[in-house]
């Protein structure tokens, strides 16, 4: 896999990209800490001198041309990859019992985000799948082409199926009286003890309290991933991260690999498809500053947008096979600012809208950025 990243300023032909997607980035295991390996004690002089000029930068010693946003998103505080968010959204929206909070809570309690085994039990990945479980529970979500639990998106949906399926089980059994209490602690405790336990328990049994306990205090570090308009993202659907480029929003050819309809090449489609007619209006995702407006000759004319940063990481949209540009490099726009309108300049079929996230110059799929459900 190239490792080379995405330039803005001379997009990438639609055709000849290099199949890239986002990487987890390595968190270590909440359970395990190492101390500091020989590389780190040869390093730390440098490391001194690193943080004397951050602390100076942090006094105003140099002006930042583009605020980091991280604060605003609802990943801020959490320390989580932001990557993971929109799909811990999409999973929460299966279900009314659950919130993205509680399966990001649940998570923590079971890996602490690290996406290893544990050669005991079996489990993998970060939601800790057996693979008895994963037969049941996984799916390829994101599209890629395998279902793994080792695969982040694809662990964190199959984590809400599974817990969907216990908080309907136990919707049911408390409408019939046969259970007692909170419906999140109910499911959590059918989680950990399983639904015939609670049932015979009538209520949380005592064997699941411990990890009731464990999830309910880590819960407040993750209730941002709860709100539903962060970032300014005004005009999204619900939970969504980016409000939709085009209304409505029409898949046509989803992020993935596939044959392309003109050239007949097998690659990785970095972006959605979205049908729409030409003319549409297309606007901005997120409030952010063009970086790129110009003609292109894969892409057509094609609209690159900087959002700053969430959690660290850079956010970048992009718009493809515009008839117009309505937005001009180094421009500032708002949330649902109107951009562009839909064509089919370039290497297109017809009209439609062409639109990439890339997150830290990695392009991944926009669907659950921009869509809670469905899509």
């Amino acid at each position: 896999m190239n490792d080379e990243r995405l330039t803005v300023a001379e997009p990438a032909d639609d055709n000849d990209t290099d199949e890239r997607r986002p990487q987890s980035p390595e968190q270590p295991r909440r359970r395990k800490r190492r101390g500091p390996g020989p590389v780190a004690l040869l390093v730390l002089p440098a490391l001194v001198t690193v943080t004397g000029v951050a602390a100076f930068l942090s006094l105003g010693g140099l002006p930042n041309p583009w605020p980091d946003d991280s604060d605003a998103g609802p990943s801020a505080g959490s320390g989580i990859d932001p990557s993971y968010v929109p799909w811990l959204r999409e999973a929460a929206s299966a279900c009314a019992v659950l919130e993205p909070s509680v399966l990001a809570a649940q998570i923590d309690q079971l890996s602490g985000w690290s996406d290893g085994s544990d050669e005991l039990s079996g489990q993998k990945g970060i939601a800790a799948f057996t693979d008895s479980e994963w037969r049941t529970w996984g799916k390829d979500d994101d599209g890629n082409g395998r279902s793994s639990p080792r695969d982040p998106a694809d662990a964190i949906m199959a984590l809400g199926r599974r817990d969907c399926s216990l908080a309907g089980e136990m919707t049911g059994l408390r409408t019939e009286g046969r259970v007692n209490g909170d419906l999140v602690e109910l499911t959590l405790a059918a989680y950990a003890a399983g639904p015939d336990t609670v049932t015979a328990a009538g209520r949380v049994p005592a064997r699941a309290k411990t990890y009731l306990a464990e999830v309910r205090n880590l819960l407040p570090r993750y209730e941002a991933l709860d709100r539903s308009d962060p970032g300014g993202a005004a005009g999204g659907a619900a939970g969504a991260l980016l409000t939709a480029p085009v209304s409505p929003l029409t898949v046509t050819s989803p992020f993935g690999s596939r044959e392309h309809p003109l050239t007949g090449v097998t690659k990785l489609h970095t972006g959605v498809d979205f049908a729409a007619p030409q003319g549409a209006q297309v606007v901005a995702a997120r409030r952010g500053r063009v970086v790129f407006a110009a003609l292109t000759s894969a892409y057509g004319n094609r609209i690159v947008i900087d959002h700053g940063t969430i959690q660290g990481k850079r956010l970048e949209t992009t718009y493809s096979h515009l008839s117009s540009l309505d937005a001009a490099a180094g421009q500032t726009v708002e949330a649902g600012s109107p951009i562009g309108r839909v064509g089919s300049t370039g290497l297109s079929t017809g009209p439609h809208l062409h639109f990439e996230v890339i997150l830290d110059g990695y392009y991944t799929d926009p669907r659950p950025w921009v869509v809670a459900s469905g899509g």
